[in-house]
């Protein structure tokens, strides 16, 4: 478990990250996070480059197939 303290940046907030919790996410300065919902919580994951690349294709077929998926749907 990690305890973070929330700190004031600026106008806004921003949590410090410990170097044990860098090391355990693979992460270090400069890179991006990215916090999710999930059922027992928030998941904290290191952003990875080819699921944006996922996204955007599963986005272009959603949007493509829409009618389809609708009639699936039912």
């Amino acid at each position: 478990m990690f305890k973070l303290k929330i700190r004031r940046v600026g106008n806004s907030s921003g949590v410090i990250l410990s170097k044990d919790l860098l090391a355990a996410l693979q992460v270090r300065e400069g890179d991006t996070l990215i916090l999710t919902e999930s059922p027992d919580g928030f998941r904290l994951t290191p952003y990875a480059t080819e699921i944006e690349d996922e996204l955007k294709a599963f986005e272009e077929g959603r949007r493509r197939y829409r009618n389809a998926l609708r009639e699936l749907a039912k």
